[in-house]
């Protein structure tokens, strides 16, 4: 009975795990960008391949976790699901002890995690897939499904059936999750968003940070970590003859009070001038947006469609958002950081429409222009 529960909650944790990062394999490929980035593992030659590995890493979730809760090739299915928690745990390890990834994506926009969170998640699902391993061992040496006997048979052939229909379902929402839209958003950014509404929101209850400079007495080589406010009220380590001295690169800027939290405080659109354009464009009673994280890679075919669809829009705020001020031609050009439009965007370029704020439609550019 025992067994049968803890078996029953760790397939479901990883079917679930895999689910909401299928729905968003696109989104989660951003995240494994990261790790393959300088800061992180420091291998930018894989990061062309993350989608691949995003695909890959999420198979093995959803299909080892469906065939765990079947019950199928237990020792083979809970040997591989050990070796992927090792893998998660390494990674988020590394996260969490070097402060590199922010949050893993481990359950895609669905549930946030901090890197230790994911960590501690990762060590209690090995301890209890290894639990389950040991209380399992004795039904390894039997045959898993099929038997002379007819029962246990159709049984068996019952449990692939499942196992063959759960996989047509899931390749469906993979596809239309990297082809189109998530079928499922669960992205501060879907459709009915208000981001005037959420914008004001954050504004109300802003989080609150303070600067914790690190100084370092020359006379002495003592090492302090002082808030700003101390910084400031204590003479002794800013006056002239003072031997504390601010340690470049060392500053840190930690939480203080939580406010609302929303990917929208990150949506600040700039003209090439650096004018901020984001109350202009929330503002306006209709605004089509064209976005584009990687400008290089599109077809000169392709925004010259989207722009000729995009100009028939009469009386709306028009704007194409990058990277680089000369991605579009006939369009004006505004800019946004790269990260920020990868939260909004899942294709490169992509179409979003607003109307006093509300995003009221989204979709690729290849599917506006169809």
């Amino acid at each position: 009975m025992i067994k049968g529960l803890l078996r029953f909650i760790i397939a479901v944790i990883f079917i679930l795990s895999g689910f909401v990062k299928a729905v968003d394999l696109v989104g989660f490929s951003f995240k494994m960008e990261e790790y393959f980035a300088p800061p992180v593992f420091n291998m930018p030659f894989l990061e062309k391949f993350a989608l691949l590995f995003s695909i890959i890493v999420v198979v093995l979730e959803l299909f080892l976790g469906f065939m765990l809760l079947l019950k199928l090739k237990l020792k083979f299915t809970l040997s591989a699901l050990i070796a992927l928690c090792i893998f998660f745990g390494f990674l988020t390890f590394y996260s969490a002890y070097f402060n590199v990834v922010t949050d893993c994506g481990c359950f895609g926009d669905a549930i946030k995690f901090t890197p230790w969170q994911s960590f501690i998640k990762d060590i209690v699902l090995l301890v209890g897939l290894i639990i389950v391993f040991i209380l399992y061992r004795k039904e390894f040496r039997k045959k898993d499904v099929y038997s002379s006997d007819n029962t246990k048979e159709s049984s068996g052939k019952f449990r692939y059936a499942l196992l063959g229909l759960f996989s047509v379902i899931m390749i469906y929402i993979m596809a239309q999750g990297i082809m189109h839209e998530p079928l499922i958003d669960f992205r501060d950014y879907k459709i009915g968003t208000n981001i005037k509404a959420e914008k004001e929101k954050i504004n109300k209850n802003p989080s609150e940070y303070k600067t914790f400079y690190s100084l370092k007495n020359q006379k002495t080589g003592e090492v302090l970590k002082v808030n700003q406010d101390d910084y400031i009220k204590e003479t002794k380590y800013w006056a002239e003859d003072s031997p504390w001295k601010i340690e470049e690169g060392k500053n840190e800027s930690v939480l203080t009070k939580e406010g609302y939290k929303s990917e929208i405080v990150k949506f600040k659109i700039e003209d090439p001038t650096g004018m901020d354009l984001t109350d202009e464009i929330i503002n306006a009673p209709k605004a089509v947006l064209v976005f584009s994280y990687h400008p290089k890679e599109v077809s000169a075919d392709l925004i010259q469609k989207v722009e000729a669809k995009v100009n028939a829009q009469k009386g709306a705020v028009i704007y194409g958002i990058s990277t680089d001020h000369n991605t579009f031609k006939t369009i004006k050009n505004a800019m946004m950081d790269g990260t920020a439009i990868k939260t909004i965007a899942r294709s490169n370029p992509f179409v979003v429409i607003l109307e006093k704020g509300k995003i009221v439609d989204k979709q690729p550019a290849k599917d506006y222009v169809d």
